[in-house]
């Protein structure tokens, strides 16, 4: 048997809040036996926890503005949004980061209020543009002179001044992963300061009058695992403002981005929100007192630190291969189509057996995808119990860029989405698709 004090101190860390393990033997959520919503909603399954969310948006809100008054917590809507996690974020009073025309049309959806929306994206169309000027959202995060152009000619045709904020690339390395670091000077985002670029858009914008300068942006990358990149980012960030307000820049916002860290694995050691934001905050304070200048609002935008620990994957065991003296393949009803992180960089996720919990791991095996590619692997050389057909593997901290990044490659449908609610009950919140579905755009 497993020492369930420890397995109770792990499931704490990676789990959402509230779970525990019942008198069955199983993993539940808010008193929600998960074993029970495999059998009724099938597998591959989603679940989100509404209480955890609530509790890590408070979370984020509390830090922050603990260290200065006048912050603004946005969700990252990429990490994964739909009508009814729209509505939740609203709740909370958060604002949106969106980055397409699709995730604008889920926040017009739920009547998201338009002023606590920041439009993010490096080719934004022409239709996006307009789409969200009709809406009239609060902010567009600048990218690129080609965006400054369409963005004033549009702004032109409608008779609005829109105010926005510029992505700069600090030249900051935040030590993530190569295709999820956007603030180094090689990247595809943001105006870099070392080329000139971010003053040249400077002076571009002020000349609009069709745009209001109102603040500037960065994002170093994400996930995160320490503080420092922060710290040389701002500072990098605030000597470059510094030297705009001379040209008539109104410096009234700034936003360090995201990109903080959860656990995936036990032995991950993120730091607590509170250590980001008092080094984030005390940075900000600090170098603008250092260049004289008025600290300014300070926007946030946190994704996956709101949404990854709240979810959880669930799959059902189905074949097995084992080669002796090189691997044990067990093969799971989900994969790549459902989470493609482990395949496209590598992500590392720690698998639990959810319907025999305190049974002792005796085996190392390789947990593969159902899908037709040799990288179709979710989790390599995990240790659990030995395994059987039909039994539950859960992946925790699954909530961020794994239903965001899902796809229908060889034509499997996406699993549903369930929330177990603030009350202990479990809803459905996305349908999981069907093969009518999937023909449903063909045309013949």
């Amino acid at each position: 048997m497993k020492s369930l004090d420890h397995l109770k101190m792990e499931i704490t860390e990676l789990f959402p809040d509230g779970t525990s393990i019942n008198s069955k033997g199983h993993f539940e959520i808010g008193d929600v036996d998960l074993v029970d919503l495999a059998n009724q909603y099938g597998t591959p399954l989603y679940i989100y926890d509404e209480n955890t969310i609530k509790n890590i948006c408070y979370e984020f809100i509390h830090s922050f503005r603990k260290y200065w008054k006048d912050t603004h917590i946005l969700y990252a809507a990429k990490a994964f949004i739909n009508k009814p996690l729209a509505q939740l974020m609203m709740s909370e009073n958060l604002g949106l980061d969106i980055v397409s025309g699709g995730e604008l049309a889920v926040a017009q959806s739920v009547q998201f209020p338009p002023s606590s929306i920041y439009f993010h994206g490096n080719n934004k169309s022409k239709d996006e543009i307009s789409m969200a000027l009709d809406y009239k959202i609060g902010r567009f995060v600048v990218d690129n002179f080609a965006e400054i152009e369409l963005l004033t000619e549009l702004c032109q045709k409608k008779n609005v001044v829109q105010d926005v904020l510029l992505r700069l690339s600090p030249g900051i390395d935040a030590h993530t992963h190569v295709k999820t670091t956007t603030g180094i000077l090689d990247s595809k985002f943001g105006f870099s300061i070392v080329t000139g670029d971010a003053m040249d858009a400077v002076s571009s914008i002020l000349k609009s009058k069709n745009l209001n300068l109102i603040g500037f942006h960065c994002h170093l990358g994400s996930p995160i695992f320490e503080l420092e990149p922060y710290k040389l980012g701002i500072e990098s960030m605030m000597e470059f403002i510094s030297s705009t307000i001379t040209m008539g820049v109104d410096f009234k916002e700034f936003s360090p981005g995201g990109g903080f860290a959860i656990r995936y694995l036990k032995t991950d050691k993120p730091p607590q929100v509170e250590s980001y934001a008092k080094m984030i905050v005390e940075t900000i304070v600090k170098e603008c007192s250092k260049y004289d200048m008025s600290v300014p609002k300070i926007v946030i935008e946190s994704g996956r630190a709101i949404v990854g620990r709240a979810g959880v994957a669930l799959y059902r065991v189905g074949s097995t291969k084992d080669i002796p003296n090189v691997r044990k393949y067990v093969s799971l009803d989900g994969g790549m189509g459902d989470n493609i992180r482990p395949s496209l960089y590598g992500s590392k996720y720690q698998p639990y057996l959810v319907n025999r919990v305190a049974e002792s791991d005796s085996e190392k095996v390789t947990l593969s995808g159902k899908f037709c590619e040799s990288g179709d692997i979710l989790v390599e050389e995990a240790v659990l119990p030995q395994l059987h057909e039909g039994d539950l593997i859960a992946l925790p901290a699954s909530g961020a860029y794994s239903p965001a990044m899902a796809s229908n490659y060889n034509l499997n449908p996406k699993p549903p989405i369930v929330l177990i609610t603030k009350n202990g009950t479990s809803k459905l919140i996305r349908k999981g698709e069907t093969y009518e579905d999937l023909m449903s755009f063909d045309v013949l």
